[in-house]
């Protein structure tokens, strides 16, 4: 078994190849180590996979369509899992080209290497942010999702639609998988938990937005990647029951599956910042402000098809991921 890694130096992409390296899988890791955030950060986690015999690593941007084009060819992928993206709410405000240069033509030359070389299996990252102006919850993939609030949420729109496309046309396995504000050791210093914990242990205020008005599905790292790892093997199958007519924004007539993988089980920001305070041992100074352009003040998701489909959902108890993130933080910049 090979398998290709995207964004294998980010955050999820690191999990999931050090989890498919313990369980002996072949896997090639591509990142192309842009600076959006720190830079050693992604070489020490790449350091750590690189110690495996069973792991190669291609610095290649997905952009370089000729380029990763011969990468499909010279290698044998059986499956692909895309986790390579522009990521980041914030950030598509600011830098919007990142976003469509990454995360649609990037993700278009995925999609024809799939094309090109029989790949039997692309899993590929969704977000959350796709719910956008939605209010039903808990969150479900089979609702409309046609209104989102960033160019980030719009771009993993994107990619749901570019998937099910190719999947309809050439007949190609496609899983997309909407993430639910992900966390956990190794994790992104833009996400909340990173900026707070390192502004609580340096006597700075945290900003706190909508006035801690928000909730948030929290997901530990550990429980996205069994999803992902659990899906792997599960091909997904034509919906026979699909209607054009009442159309199931989740499923298709073509080999295309939508799963949310959530905590589903939001959690007031307040707390959030409370069970940081006291997995630190001193309080934060709050700076409350109001909601962001691009935000959205909850999500919660419903995970029942991804529990029908692998036997699994997520439940790592909040406390306990806030506890593991302190852990490797305090020991990684040796607070």
């Amino acid at each position: 078994m090979s398998i290709l890694v995207t964004g294998t130096a980010g955050f999820i992409g690191f999990h999931l190849s050090r989890r498919l390296l313990a369980d002996g899988v072949n896997v090639v890791g591509l990142d192309n180590l842009n600076d959006y955030y720190d830079v050693k950060l992604k070489e020490d986690r790449l350091a750590i996979l690189s110690r495996a015999d069973n792991f190669t690593f291609v610095n290649l941007d997905l952009v370089d369509s000729v380029a990763m084009a011969e990468l499909f060819k010279i290698n044998t992928f059986q499956q692909v899992v895309n986790l390579a993206a522009q990521a980041g709410v914030r950030y598509s405000l600011e830098n919007p080209k990142a976003y469509v240069d990454s995360n649609l033509s990037g993700f278009l030359n995925i999609l024809e290497g799939c094309r090109h070389n029989q790949i039997k299996h692309l899993v590929y990252a969704s977000s959350s942010s796709v719910y956008g102006l939605n209010t039903r919850m808990p969150f479900s993939v089979h609702d409309n999702v046609d209104h989102p609030l960033s160019l980030y949420a719009a771009s993993k729109k994107a990619n749901e639609l570019m998937a099910h496309s190719y999947s309809h046309l050439y007949q190609i396995p496609v899983t997309g998988l909407r993430f639910f504000t992900v966390y956990g050791p190794w994790g992104r210093p833009d996400m909340a938990l990173f900026l707070f914990t390192k502004a609580i242990l340096q006597g700075e205020p945290i900003k706190v937005f909508n006035h801690g008005q928000m909730e948030r599905d929290f997901t530990y790292v550990d429980d996205i990647v069994e999803g992902i790892v659990r899906l792997l093997p599960v091909l997904p199958q034509s919906n026979p029951d699909w209607n054009g007519a009442d159309p199931d924004p989740g499923s298709s007539p073509a080999p295309y599956r939508l799963y949310n993988i959530g905590n589903h089980s939001p959690v007031k920001l307040l707390d959030f910042i409370a069970m940081i305070e006291k997995s630190l041992g001193c309080e934060a100074r709050k700076e409350f402000l109001p909601m962001q352009p691009g935000d959205v003040p909850a999500t919660y998701a419903d995970v029942e098809d991804l529990s029908r489909a692998v036997g699994f959902s997520p439940e790592t108890p909040l406390e306990q991921g806030i506890e593991e993130f302190v852990k490797w933080y305090r020991s990684y910049y040796k607070v």
